[in-house]
Protein backbone atom coordinates (compact mmCIF):
# COMPACT_ATOMS: atom_id res chain seq x y z
CA UNK A 1 0.00 0.00 0.00
CA UNK A 2 1.18 3.68 -0.54
CA UNK A 3 2.74 4.94 2.71
CA UNK A 4 3.46 7.83 3.85
CA UNK A 5 7.02 9.11 2.96
CA UNK A 6 8.97 10.90 5.89
CA UNK A 7 9.65 14.35 6.46
CA UNK A 8 11.22 16.32 3.46
CA UNK A 9 14.77 16.73 3.40
CA UNK A 10 16.66 19.94 2.69
CA UNK A 11 17.20 19.63 -0.77
CA UNK A 12 13.57 18.25 -1.34
CA UNK A 13 12.21 21.37 1.06
CA UNK A 14 13.89 23.74 -1.74
CA UNK A 15 10.99 23.15 -4.23
CA UNK A 16 8.95 25.91 -3.03
CA UNK A 17 6.03 26.16 -4.85
CA UNK A 18 6.37 22.48 -6.12
CA UNK A 19 4.02 19.61 -5.76
CA UNK A 20 4.99 19.20 -2.00
CA UNK A 21 3.40 23.20 -1.48
CA UNK A 22 0.55 24.60 -2.96
CA UNK A 23 1.61 26.70 -5.94
CA UNK A 24 -0.46 29.74 -4.84
CA UNK A 25 -2.97 30.21 -1.50
CA UNK A 26 -6.33 28.50 -1.79
CA UNK A 27 -5.06 25.58 -4.38
CA UNK A 28 -4.80 22.45 -3.39
CA UNK A 29 -1.65 20.24 -3.91
CA UNK A 30 -1.84 16.79 -5.54
CA UNK A 31 -0.72 13.82 -2.96
CA UNK A 32 -0.96 10.29 -4.35
CA UNK A 33 -0.52 10.48 -8.24
CA UNK A 34 -0.93 7.95 -11.00
CA UNK A 35 1.83 8.69 -13.77
CA UNK A 36 0.66 6.58 -16.35
CA UNK A 37 3.73 5.45 -19.58
CA UNK A 38 2.61 2.26 -21.10
CA UNK A 39 5.72 1.35 -23.16
CA UNK A 40 8.58 3.29 -21.26
CA UNK A 41 9.57 2.33 -18.26
CA UNK A 42 11.59 4.62 -15.72
CA UNK A 43 13.47 0.87 -14.78
CA UNK A 44 14.60 0.68 -18.31
CA UNK A 45 17.98 1.61 -19.85
CA UNK A 46 17.46 4.63 -21.95
CA UNK A 47 19.21 4.39 -25.35
CA UNK A 48 17.42 1.78 -26.94
CA UNK A 49 15.20 1.67 -29.76
CA UNK A 50 12.19 2.69 -27.67
CA UNK A 51 13.79 4.00 -24.30
CA UNK A 52 14.36 7.54 -24.59
CA UNK A 53 13.07 11.02 -23.43
CA UNK A 54 9.78 9.64 -22.18
CA UNK A 55 11.69 7.08 -20.16
CA UNK A 56 13.65 9.72 -18.53
CA UNK A 57 11.10 12.21 -18.14
CA UNK A 58 8.91 9.77 -16.13
CA UNK A 59 11.76 8.61 -14.09
CA UNK A 60 12.78 12.59 -13.17
CA UNK A 61 9.28 13.43 -12.67
CA UNK A 62 8.20 10.95 -10.21
CA UNK A 63 11.65 11.16 -8.05
CA UNK A 64 11.10 15.26 -7.99
CA UNK A 65 7.47 14.64 -7.03
CA UNK A 66 8.36 12.25 -4.19
CA UNK A 67 10.94 14.28 -2.95
CA UNK A 68 8.83 17.07 -2.26
CA UNK A 69 6.03 14.73 -0.11
CA UNK A 70 4.16 13.48 -3.21
CA UNK A 71 3.19 9.45 -3.24
CA UNK A 72 3.48 8.74 -6.91
CA UNK A 73 2.75 4.88 -8.82
CA UNK A 74 3.82 4.78 -12.37
CA UNK A 75 2.39 2.49 -14.31
CA UNK A 76 3.80 0.87 -17.19
CA UNK A 77 3.42 -2.45 -19.11
CA UNK A 78 5.45 -5.50 -18.26
CA UNK A 79 7.57 -6.52 -21.25
CA UNK A 80 9.38 -9.74 -19.86
CA UNK A 81 8.92 -12.85 -17.91
CA UNK A 82 9.94 -12.60 -13.93
CA UNK A 83 9.40 -9.09 -14.27
CA UNK A 84 8.21 -8.10 -10.14
CA UNK A 85 4.52 -6.73 -10.69
CA UNK A 86 5.36 -3.97 -7.82
CA UNK A 87 9.05 -2.59 -7.66
CA UNK A 88 10.03 0.10 -4.86
CA UNK A 89 11.74 2.18 -6.76
CA UNK A 90 12.48 5.22 -4.34
CA UNK A 91 10.85 6.53 -1.45
CA UNK A 92 7.60 7.79 -2.39
CA UNK A 93 7.60 5.81 -6.11
CA UNK A 94 6.41 2.78 -6.36
CA UNK A 95 6.59 1.27 -10.21
CA UNK A 96 3.67 -1.38 -11.23
CA UNK A 97 4.94 -3.35 -14.00
CA UNK A 98 1.01 -4.27 -15.48
CA UNK A 99 0.26 -7.48 -17.03
CA UNK A 100 -1.54 -6.23 -20.33
CA UNK A 101 -0.06 -8.48 -24.13
CA UNK A 102 2.88 -10.74 -23.70
CA UNK A 103 5.63 -10.49 -21.10
CA UNK A 104 7.99 -9.49 -24.10
CA UNK A 105 9.25 -6.18 -25.91
CA UNK A 106 6.18 -5.07 -28.44
CA UNK A 107 7.11 -2.30 -30.68
CA UNK A 108 4.99 0.59 -29.31
CA UNK A 109 3.33 1.05 -32.62
CA UNK A 110 1.91 -2.50 -31.76
CA UNK A 111 0.35 -1.46 -28.43
CA UNK A 112 -3.02 -0.24 -29.15
CA UNK A 113 -4.68 -3.95 -28.49
CA UNK A 114 -3.31 -4.32 -25.17
CA UNK A 115 -4.14 -1.01 -23.95
CA UNK A 116 -7.91 -2.19 -22.88
CA UNK A 117 -6.46 -4.46 -20.56
CA UNK A 118 -3.83 -2.31 -19.41
CA UNK A 119 -6.57 0.47 -18.44
CA UNK A 120 -9.14 -2.77 -16.62
CA UNK A 121 -5.76 -3.83 -14.71
CA UNK A 122 -5.24 -0.18 -13.18
CA UNK A 123 -8.35 0.78 -12.66
CA UNK A 124 -9.07 -2.54 -10.35
CA UNK A 125 -5.58 -1.66 -8.86
CA UNK A 126 -6.83 1.77 -7.91
CA UNK A 127 -9.47 0.63 -6.41
CA UNK A 128 -7.93 -1.63 -3.83
CA UNK A 129 -6.00 1.69 -2.54
CA UNK A 130 -6.31 2.35 0.56
CA UNK A 131 -6.97 6.11 -0.29
CA UNK A 132 -8.09 7.67 -4.09
CA UNK A 133 -5.83 8.84 -6.30
CA UNK A 134 -5.73 12.78 -6.97
CA UNK A 135 -4.72 12.87 -10.00
CA UNK A 136 -3.60 11.29 -13.07
CA UNK A 137 -0.83 12.01 -15.71
CA UNK A 138 -1.05 10.20 -18.75
CA UNK A 139 2.27 10.27 -20.77
CA UNK A 140 1.90 9.60 -24.32
CA UNK A 141 -1.71 8.86 -26.50
CA UNK A 142 -1.88 5.24 -25.47
CA UNK A 143 -1.75 6.32 -22.07
CA UNK A 144 -4.38 8.63 -21.86
CA UNK A 145 -6.97 6.24 -22.96
CA UNK A 146 -5.90 4.64 -20.05
CA UNK A 147 -6.30 8.21 -17.87
CA UNK A 148 -9.91 8.15 -20.05
CA UNK A 149 -11.16 4.81 -18.27
CA UNK A 150 -10.02 5.72 -14.93
CA UNK A 151 -12.12 9.20 -15.31
CA UNK A 152 -14.93 7.16 -16.06
CA UNK A 153 -15.00 4.34 -14.01
CA UNK A 154 -13.72 6.21 -10.51
CA UNK A 155 -14.14 9.92 -11.69
CA UNK A 156 -10.23 11.26 -12.03
CA UNK A 157 -9.05 14.39 -13.25
CA UNK A 158 -6.29 13.61 -15.84
CA UNK A 159 -3.48 15.88 -17.50
CA UNK A 160 -1.21 14.35 -20.47
CA UNK A 161 2.19 15.00 -21.85
CA UNK A 162 1.87 13.73 -25.56
CA UNK A 163 5.94 13.52 -26.09
CA UNK A 164 4.75 13.16 -29.85
CA UNK A 165 2.07 13.65 -32.19
CA UNK A 166 1.00 11.62 -34.62
CA UNK A 167 0.10 14.17 -37.10
CA UNK A 168 3.47 15.53 -36.89
CA UNK A 169 5.59 12.49 -37.20
CA UNK A 170 3.16 10.92 -40.47
CA UNK A 171 4.60 14.54 -41.80
CA UNK A 172 8.14 13.66 -41.04
CA UNK A 173 8.34 9.89 -41.86
CA UNK A 174 5.28 9.83 -43.96
CA UNK A 175 5.05 5.77 -45.12
CA UNK A 176 7.55 5.11 -42.59
CA UNK A 177 5.45 5.90 -40.08
CA UNK A 178 3.89 2.36 -38.35
CA UNK A 179 1.08 3.77 -35.96
CA UNK A 180 -2.11 2.99 -36.58
CA UNK A 181 -4.48 5.67 -38.45
CA UNK A 182 -6.58 5.84 -35.40
CA UNK A 183 -3.70 7.40 -33.47
CA UNK A 184 -4.52 10.82 -34.76
CA UNK A 185 -8.83 10.62 -34.11
CA UNK A 186 -7.21 9.46 -30.23
CA UNK A 187 -5.10 12.33 -30.00
CA UNK A 188 -7.57 14.44 -30.97
CA UNK A 189 -10.30 13.16 -28.74
CA UNK A 190 -7.90 13.46 -25.84
CA UNK A 191 -7.23 16.59 -26.27
CA UNK A 192 -10.61 17.58 -26.08
CA UNK A 193 -11.12 15.07 -22.89
CA UNK A 194 -8.29 16.39 -20.69
CA UNK A 195 -8.19 18.38 -18.05
CA UNK A 196 -5.15 19.92 -19.43
CA UNK A 197 -2.90 19.06 -21.76
CA UNK A 198 0.98 19.79 -20.75
CA UNK A 199 3.01 21.10 -24.20
CA UNK A 200 6.89 20.50 -24.19
CA UNK A 201 7.97 23.59 -26.20
CA UNK A 202 5.95 26.14 -28.04
CA UNK A 203 6.19 24.44 -31.06
CA UNK A 204 4.38 21.78 -29.69
CA UNK A 205 1.50 24.25 -28.25
CA UNK A 206 1.47 25.52 -32.13
CA UNK A 207 0.68 21.81 -33.39
CA UNK A 208 -1.50 20.62 -31.06
CA UNK A 209 -3.88 24.38 -32.19
CA UNK A 210 -2.66 24.37 -35.52
CA UNK A 211 -3.16 20.43 -36.33
CA UNK A 212 -5.85 19.65 -33.74
CA UNK A 213 -7.45 22.29 -33.33
CA UNK A 214 -6.85 22.15 -29.55
CA UNK A 215 -8.06 25.31 -26.92
CA UNK A 216 -4.85 27.41 -26.00
CA UNK A 217 -6.75 28.03 -22.78
CA UNK A 218 -6.31 24.03 -22.25
CA UNK A 219 -2.87 23.79 -22.87
CA UNK A 220 0.16 24.30 -20.10
CA UNK A 221 3.78 24.65 -21.00
CA UNK A 222 6.13 22.63 -18.92
CA UNK A 223 9.48 21.43 -20.44
CA UNK A 224 11.92 18.24 -19.92
CA UNK A 225 14.79 18.98 -17.96
CA UNK A 226 18.32 17.62 -16.82
CA UNK A 227 19.81 16.16 -13.36
CA UNK A 228 22.65 18.48 -12.37
CA UNK A 229 23.56 15.87 -9.91
CA UNK A 230 24.07 13.78 -13.29
CA UNK A 231 25.17 16.07 -15.84
CA UNK A 232 27.94 19.05 -14.81
CA UNK A 233 30.95 20.35 -16.90
CA UNK A 234 34.05 18.16 -17.38
CA UNK A 235 37.73 19.13 -18.25
CA UNK A 236 37.92 17.80 -21.75
CA UNK A 237 40.77 16.00 -21.62
CA UNK A 238 40.13 14.41 -18.60
CA UNK A 239 36.73 13.07 -19.88
CA UNK A 240 38.77 12.01 -23.30
CA UNK A 241 40.89 10.05 -21.04
CA UNK A 242 37.93 8.21 -19.27
CA UNK A 243 36.09 7.99 -22.73
CA UNK A 244 39.14 6.48 -24.66
CA UNK A 245 39.23 3.46 -22.76
CA UNK A 246 36.62 1.76 -24.26
CA UNK A 247 37.15 3.13 -27.45
CA UNK A 248 40.10 1.49 -29.53
CA UNK A 249 40.68 3.58 -32.25
CA UNK A 250 39.52 6.86 -30.20
CA UNK A 251 42.10 9.68 -30.81
CA UNK A 252 41.93 12.58 -27.95
CA UNK A 253 44.11 15.20 -30.57
CA UNK A 254 41.14 15.40 -32.70
CA UNK A 255 38.66 17.65 -33.23
CA UNK A 256 35.78 15.80 -31.55
CA UNK A 257 31.83 15.80 -32.01
CA UNK A 258 29.64 14.38 -30.58
CA UNK A 259 26.01 12.52 -31.51
CA UNK A 260 23.95 10.99 -28.85
CA UNK A 261 20.71 9.17 -28.99
CA UNK A 262 18.60 6.28 -30.04
CA UNK A 263 19.51 4.64 -33.39
CA UNK A 264 16.28 5.38 -35.50
CA UNK A 265 16.18 7.00 -38.96
CA UNK A 266 14.35 9.88 -37.82
CA UNK A 267 17.15 11.08 -35.42
CA UNK A 268 19.27 11.96 -38.95
CA UNK A 269 22.37 10.71 -37.40
CA UNK A 270 23.40 10.54 -41.07
CA UNK A 271 22.96 13.82 -41.49
CA UNK A 272 25.72 14.31 -39.04
CA UNK A 273 28.27 11.25 -40.57
CA UNK A 274 27.79 13.47 -43.76
CA UNK A 275 28.51 17.02 -42.25
CA UNK A 276 31.73 15.06 -40.54
CA UNK A 277 33.03 13.58 -44.34
CA UNK A 278 32.76 17.49 -45.73
CA UNK A 279 34.18 19.07 -42.85
CA UNK A 280 37.33 16.88 -43.83
CA UNK A 281 37.20 17.05 -47.27
CA UNK A 282 36.12 20.79 -47.87
CA UNK A 283 37.09 22.30 -44.72
CA UNK A 284 40.27 20.11 -44.15
CA UNK A 285 39.35 19.73 -40.46
CA UNK A 286 40.77 16.78 -39.05
CA UNK A 287 37.78 15.70 -36.77
CA UNK A 288 36.27 13.01 -35.69
CA UNK A 289 32.48 11.55 -34.51
CA UNK A 290 31.19 9.91 -31.62
CA UNK A 291 27.89 8.30 -31.84
CA UNK A 292 26.32 6.68 -28.73
CA UNK A 293 23.11 4.81 -28.23
CA UNK A 294 21.70 2.04 -28.95
CA UNK A 295 18.68 0.41 -31.77
CA UNK A 296 16.39 -2.43 -31.85
CA UNK A 297 19.07 -5.04 -30.64
CA UNK A 298 19.43 -3.74 -27.70
CA UNK A 299 15.94 -4.76 -26.83
CA UNK A 300 16.57 -8.38 -27.92
CA UNK A 301 19.67 -8.48 -26.02
CA UNK A 302 17.32 -7.57 -22.88
CA UNK A 303 15.34 -10.35 -23.45
CA UNK A 304 17.38 -13.29 -24.18
CA UNK A 305 20.02 -12.98 -21.53
CA UNK A 306 22.76 -11.28 -22.88
CA UNK A 307 24.32 -8.03 -20.92
CA UNK A 308 23.64 -4.84 -21.65
CA UNK A 309 27.36 -4.31 -22.32
CA UNK A 310 27.43 -6.83 -25.02
CA UNK A 311 27.58 -4.14 -28.60
CA UNK A 312 25.58 -6.37 -30.89
CA UNK A 313 24.74 -3.63 -33.91
CA UNK A 314 21.49 -3.57 -35.16
CA UNK A 315 20.35 -2.36 -38.40
CA UNK A 316 20.02 1.31 -37.92
CA UNK A 317 23.74 1.29 -36.43
CA UNK A 318 25.00 -1.05 -39.38
CA UNK A 319 23.08 1.18 -42.30
CA UNK A 320 25.00 4.02 -40.83
CA UNK A 321 28.53 2.16 -40.54
CA UNK A 322 28.35 1.12 -43.81
CA UNK A 323 27.27 4.96 -44.75
CA UNK A 324 30.43 6.08 -42.83
CA UNK A 325 32.61 3.57 -44.93
CA UNK A 326 31.51 4.39 -48.11
CA UNK A 327 32.07 8.25 -47.62
CA UNK A 328 35.79 7.25 -46.57
CA UNK A 329 35.66 7.95 -43.03
CA UNK A 330 34.54 4.80 -41.33
CA UNK A 331 38.32 5.03 -39.19
CA UNK A 332 36.78 8.59 -38.02
CA UNK A 333 33.74 7.41 -36.83
CA UNK A 334 33.20 5.65 -33.88
CA UNK A 335 30.23 3.59 -32.66
CA UNK A 336 30.45 3.77 -28.63
CA UNK A 337 26.84 1.62 -28.75
CA UNK A 338 24.69 2.77 -25.68
CA UNK A 339 25.90 4.39 -22.44
CA UNK A 340 24.76 4.06 -18.58
CA UNK A 341 23.50 7.52 -17.72
CA UNK A 342 26.20 7.31 -15.20
CA UNK A 343 28.80 7.72 -18.80
CA UNK A 344 26.85 10.25 -19.98
CA UNK A 345 28.98 13.44 -18.82
CA UNK A 346 31.90 11.84 -20.01
CA UNK A 347 30.49 11.74 -23.59
CA UNK A 348 29.40 15.33 -23.58
CA UNK A 349 32.68 16.62 -21.27
CA UNK A 350 34.94 14.64 -24.30
CA UNK A 351 33.08 16.85 -27.35
CA UNK A 352 33.68 20.08 -29.00
CA UNK A 353 30.65 20.49 -30.02
CA UNK A 354 27.39 18.27 -29.54
CA UNK A 355 25.19 17.94 -32.99
CA UNK A 356 21.81 16.26 -33.31
CA UNK A 357 19.81 16.47 -36.58
CA UNK A 358 16.86 14.80 -36.12
CA UNK A 359 13.53 15.21 -39.01
CA UNK A 360 11.44 16.24 -35.95
CA UNK A 361 11.90 16.29 -32.06
CA UNK A 362 8.97 16.65 -29.61
CA UNK A 363 11.31 17.99 -27.50
CA UNK A 364 14.75 16.50 -27.21
CA UNK A 365 16.26 15.85 -23.45
CA UNK A 366 20.01 15.99 -24.91
CA UNK A 367 20.62 19.49 -26.44
CA UNK A 368 19.61 20.07 -22.64
CA UNK A 369 21.80 17.98 -21.13
CA UNK A 370 24.76 19.32 -23.43
CA UNK A 371 24.31 22.66 -22.28
CA UNK A 372 24.35 21.10 -18.42
CA UNK A 373 27.67 20.17 -19.58
CA UNK A 374 28.63 23.34 -20.84
CA UNK A 375 29.12 22.20 -25.04
CA UNK A 376 27.87 24.51 -27.79
CA UNK A 377 24.87 22.57 -29.42
CA UNK A 378 24.06 23.00 -33.22
CA UNK A 379 20.65 21.54 -33.84
CA UNK A 380 18.11 20.87 -36.12
CA UNK A 381 15.85 23.92 -36.07
CA UNK A 382 12.84 21.43 -35.25
CA UNK A 383 10.33 21.03 -32.15
CA UNK A 384 12.02 21.62 -29.25
CA UNK A 385 15.01 22.43 -30.34
CA UNK A 386 14.35 25.45 -31.31
CA UNK A 387 13.46 26.26 -28.12
CA UNK A 388 16.13 25.16 -26.23
CA UNK A 389 18.94 26.23 -28.63
CA UNK A 390 19.13 30.04 -28.83
CA UNK A 391 20.86 30.35 -32.26
CA UNK A 392 24.14 32.72 -32.43
CA UNK A 393 24.22 32.22 -28.55
CA UNK A 394 23.96 28.59 -27.02
CA UNK A 395 24.86 27.36 -30.62
CA UNK A 396 23.84 27.30 -33.51
CA UNK A 397 20.21 26.63 -35.47
CA UNK A 398 20.52 24.68 -39.05
CA UNK A 399 17.83 23.20 -41.20
CA UNK A 400 17.18 19.54 -41.01
CA UNK A 401 18.72 17.14 -43.35
CA UNK A 402 21.25 19.81 -44.32
CA UNK A 403 24.91 18.36 -43.81
CA UNK A 404 26.55 21.28 -45.28
CA UNK A 405 25.20 23.45 -43.27
CA UNK A 406 26.24 21.48 -40.22
CA UNK A 407 29.58 21.24 -41.49
CA UNK A 408 29.99 24.95 -41.84
CA UNK A 409 28.76 25.42 -37.90
CA UNK A 410 31.01 22.73 -37.37
CA UNK A 411 34.42 25.12 -38.95
CA UNK A 412 33.17 28.05 -37.46
CA UNK A 413 33.68 26.92 -34.29
CA UNK A 414 36.57 24.81 -34.52
CA UNK A 415 38.25 28.02 -35.72
CA UNK A 416 37.18 29.93 -33.32
CA UNK A 417 37.29 27.85 -29.74
CA UNK A 418 36.59 31.16 -27.64
CA UNK A 419 33.34 31.21 -29.58
CA UNK A 420 32.60 27.49 -28.57
CA UNK A 421 33.78 28.23 -25.14
CA UNK A 422 31.61 31.15 -24.64
CA UNK A 423 28.68 29.40 -26.21
CA UNK A 424 29.28 26.15 -23.99
CA UNK A 425 28.98 28.62 -20.57
CA UNK A 426 25.99 30.46 -22.18
CA UNK A 427 24.16 27.14 -22.58
CA UNK A 428 25.10 25.59 -18.98
CA UNK A 429 24.08 28.81 -17.46
CA UNK A 430 20.86 28.43 -19.35
CA UNK A 431 20.19 25.38 -18.60
CA UNK A 432 20.55 25.86 -14.88
CA UNK A 433 18.20 28.90 -14.89
CA UNK A 434 15.76 26.93 -16.96
CA UNK A 435 15.89 22.87 -17.37
CA UNK A 436 16.79 21.59 -14.30
CA UNK A 437 14.17 18.69 -13.35
CA UNK A 438 12.87 20.45 -10.19
CA UNK A 439 12.16 23.83 -12.07
CA UNK A 440 10.08 20.92 -14.34
CA UNK A 441 8.49 19.37 -11.43
CA UNK A 442 7.37 22.71 -9.98
CA UNK A 443 6.14 23.90 -13.37
CA UNK A 444 3.90 20.28 -13.81
CA UNK A 445 2.83 20.45 -10.23
CA UNK A 446 1.32 23.89 -10.53
CA UNK A 447 -0.78 22.17 -13.41
CA UNK A 448 -1.94 19.69 -11.03
CA UNK A 449 -2.77 22.62 -8.77
CA UNK A 450 -4.64 24.21 -11.13
CA UNK A 451 -6.90 21.32 -11.79
CA UNK A 452 -7.52 20.45 -8.77
CA UNK A 453 -9.25 23.55 -8.11
CA UNK A 454 -11.29 23.64 -11.29
CA UNK A 455 -12.21 20.22 -10.49
CA UNK A 456 -12.93 20.11 -7.07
Amino acid sequence: MLTEPPAASAAASAIAGAAGTPAAPGLPRARRIALISDHASPLAAPGGIDCGGQNVYVAQLARELALSGCLVDVFTRRDAIGRKQLVHWHQGVRVINVPAGPAHYVPKEQMLPHVEAFARFVTRFARHQPAPYDIVHANFFMSGMVAQHLRQALGLPFVITFHALGQVRRLAQRAADAFPPARVRIEAALMQQADRIIAECSQDRQDMERLYGASPARIALAPCGFDPDELWPLQREAARALLGRGAARFDPARFTVLQLGRMVPRKGVDTVIDAIALLRTRHGVDAQLLVVGGDAQDRARRHDGRSDTDNHDGPESVRLQALARRLGIGEHVHFLGRKARAELRHCYGAADVFVTTPWYEPFGITPVEAMACARPVIGSEVGGIKSTVIDGATGFLVPSRDPQAVADRLATLQRDPALARAMGEAGQRRAARHYTWRTVARQVADVYAAVLAETG
